[in-house]
């Protein structure tokens, strides 16, 4: 077992079992706000009209949502930080390889595919994020940044955006899978930990949560003041 991760066994039983904290409260608010934010912009993208002001409002939410959980990957919680999660290439194919064996072994942080499969989930949020803020539908609704470029420019961005969504929607959809399959094959509840922020593993963690209530204020006031500037700066 490395240091940066609690592997127990495949199927430990229910006696070895302890509860250990792995997700802070940040991280569980953001994961949620991620996942509701999705799909109001899914359902408001669609519908269109008036409520694209509230898509533009959701829009910005989710860019300060995506710098907030890179600022606390670096320096955050333990078991949040991109360090304890992020594996190496070759670690991550190994547990692919097992994983398509039935063999994986839990992790207590993300595993190394679900590891990449975030940085992949937030990289497609930040892209349509940060494209919206110079789209345009043609009709009413602009970009606050539509016009620091040119036309052709903002259309190019627009149809990234458009195209965008998909890609998450289709990433999103095998997020949803995995999780299915951690809950129903291997009897690991992820949605019940990232609610209460506890996992039951087998195994002592040789770190404990390390959290502060004053880094994530602060890192979350200095995030929002930097969407707000950045949105009314036409």
């Amino acid at each position: 077992m490395d240091e940066w991760s609690l592997i127990m066994s495949d199927k430990p039983t229910n006696s070895a079992l302890q509860a250990v904290t792995v997700w802070d409260i940040s991280v569980r608010i953001f994961h949620w706000s991620l996942v509701a934010g999705i799909g109001f912009l899914w359902y408001s993208g669609e519908e269109g009209g008036n409520i694209m002001t509230w898509h533009m409002y959701v829009g910005y939410t989710m860019l300060g949502l995506i710098l907030y959980r890179l600022l606390w990957g670096i320096y955050g919680s333990t078991y949040a930080r991109f360090s304890y999660f992020i594996k190496s290439p070759g670690k991550t194919f190994n547990y692919a390889k097992d994983f398509l064996k039935g063999e994986s072994p839990h992790y207590l942080s993300h595993n190394p595919l679900g590891g990449w499969m975030a940085i992949v989930l937030m990289s497609l949020v930040f892209i349509q994020a940060a494209t919206g803020l110079f789209a345009t539908d043609d009709i009413i609704t602009e970009g606050p940044l539509f016009s620091l470029v040119d036309e052709s420019t903002a259309y190019l961005l627009t149809e990234i955006h458009e195209i965008n969504f998909n890609l998450l929607l289709l990433c999103a959809g095998l997020h949803i899978a995995a999780v299915l399959y951690h809950r129903f094959v291997k009897g690991e509840d992820l949605v019940k930990s990232m609610i209460t922020g506890k996992k039951n593993v087998a195994l002592t963690p040789s770190a404990g949560l390390k959290f502060s209530w004053y880094k994530m204020l602060l890192t979350a006031g200095l995030v929002g003041a930097s969407i707000y500037g950045l949105v009314n700066m036409t």
